[in-house]
This record gives structure tokens, C-alpha cells and sequence, in this order.
């Protein structure tokens, strides 16, 4: 099953034509997408009644991956981390079973470091049984010590575009970390972010380079649960890569 959509449910106006007229932003973008990225969880906290609203404007079969924090992330660096997670997962909670993946955004100046990555994940698989993934930006995290500890928690790492510095581009645009019991990505979470390249956020994908993504998702096992979010949102190219995408799927299934 692969979910396409993007970071935030603006529907710019060049391509309003595509989606119903009617209706709050988020319920006219849920009748066209299947899934949506809430990244300003990152930023700042939102109430339990906010998130049980979000789930009410969409249609049955939608689902939310959710950002934790960065005062989990960047601020307190995965450490003194109970209080602020037990906060956080409460009010995402209101989702309910909308509630599809929980996003781990980890800072560039972040390293691997076994014991407190350790610790972290632990207390997080404490708390949520349902599926993580990560996004790390510092070299030390695409080694192989750090992509066993992710999938002893089960903790899919992001395929990302374009590579953080320092990280070549292969190792960086494909999923890592807990690729399902078999590691071939059979029953596993996989999560995609598209960033916009060469100028990240900004930058619009082309269709070829689009095709070529088509072409590697739909070569995991069906029953891998794929995610692809288009985060390129500065200048509305999120939505219409999105559109784009899932159209190419379409064809290439048929």
C-alpha cells in the first residue's frame, strides 16, 4: 500500500481545480490525498481536540504521520525525553486510529551514540507499539551499528532527497533501519521525504525524475506500507509533485 501526500494540507490556488470547493483546507485536500505529514507538531504543541477535529474533517482510510517536538529533537537531544513524549503522545492521540507514523526528525549536528539512541528508542517503544520512523541528517547514522539498533526497536530510517552533507546520495535516498521481520521491507513502514532538489524546499521534481521513484516503490512487497511525502511546499511544487505521483502509479499498475 503506498500513501502519497505532503508536509501540510495547503492546496495552492494553480491547482484548486483539482479538489472540491467546499470545506475547511484539510477536508477538501483529504478527498483527493490519501495522507498528510503534520510538521507543525514540531514546532509547537497542539491540543487533543485539535488533532480529534483533524481526524473528524477526514475520510475514512486517511491517515496522519506526526512530527514529534523538536524540544524532544534538537533541544534536549532523545535525552530527559518521558515527560515531554508522555505530553506529546496524549495529544496526538486525539487521531485515533488515523494515527499512521510517528516522524523522528533528528538535527545535522546530532551523532549516533549507541547507549543514549539506546535509551531513547526504549522509552518511546514503551509508550507506542505503532510504527516509528527516523530522520537522521549526521553521516555517523547510515553505518551498520546504527541500522541494527534502529531495527531492534523496529525503527524505520527515512529514504531522503536530497542526501544531508557528508551522506552520499544512494545511501541516503533509500529506507534503512527495521525494513520489516524478513528485511526485505515485507510488512514494514517505509517512509520517503522529498525535499525539492537542487534547491531544498523550493524546487519542484520533474516528471522523469518522478517516474524513476514510481518504478523503485512499487518493486517493494505489497504488503510494505509506503510513504511518500513531499515536503518542497515553499513554492507550491508539494502538491503538484503529489498529484503528479500518483498518477505515474496509477499507470504503471494498470
Amino acid at each position: 500500500m503506498i500513501f502519497v501526500g505532503t508536509a501540510g494540507w495547503n492546496v495552492p490556488r494553480a491547482i484548486a481545480s483539482s479538489f472540491p470547493a467546499e470545506g475547511s483546507h484539510l477536508g477538501r485536500y483529504g478527498q483527493v490525498m490519501r495522507c498528510v505529514e503534520i510538521d507543525t507538531s514540531f514546532y509547537r504543541e497542539h491540543r487533543v481536540e485539535t488533532y480529534a477535529r483533524w481526524a473528524r474533517e477526514t475520510p475514512p482510510g486517511f491517515r496522519f504521520a506526526v512530527k514529534l517536538p523538536r524540544t524532544i529533537t534538537h533541544e534536549r537531544r532523545l535525552r530527559r525525553a518521558r515527560a515531554p513524549l508522555q505530553a506529546f503522545l496524549a495529544q496526538a492521540a486525539g487521531l485515533g486510529a488515523k494515527l499512521g507514523v510517528l516522524l523522528v526528525q533528528l538535527p545535522p549536528s546530532l551523532e549516533f551514540a549507541a547507549p543514549a539512541t539506546h535509551r531513547f528508542f526504549s522509552l518511546l517503544r514503551e509508550l507506542h507499539a505503532e510504527p516509528i520512523v527516523c530522520e537522521p541528517r549526521h553521516a555517523s547514522w547510515f553505518t551498520g551499528p546504527a541500522d541494527r539498533l534502529l531495527a531492534a526497536y523496529r525503527i524505520g530510517r527515512v529514504g531522503a532527497d536530497p542526501a544531508p552533507r557528508l551522506i552520499p546520495d544512494e545511501a541516503a535516498a533509500h529506507p534503512g533501519g527495521w525494513l520489516g521481520d524478513s528485511g526485505t521491507g515485507a510488512g514494514a513502514s517505509l517512509y520517503y521525504r522529498w525535499h525539492g532538489s537542487p534547491r531544498v524546499y523550493w524546487s519542484a521534481y520533474s516528471k522523469e525524475w518522478l517516474a524513476r521513484q514510481a518504478a523503485r516503490l512499487l518493486a517493494w512487497p505489497e504488503d510494505a506500507e509506503c510513504w511518500c511525502i513531499f515536503d518542497n511546499t515553499a513554492a507550491g511544487a508539494a502538491l503538484v509533485n503529489a498529484l503528479t505521483f500518483e498518477a505515474l502509479l496509477k499507470t504503471r499498475r494498470a
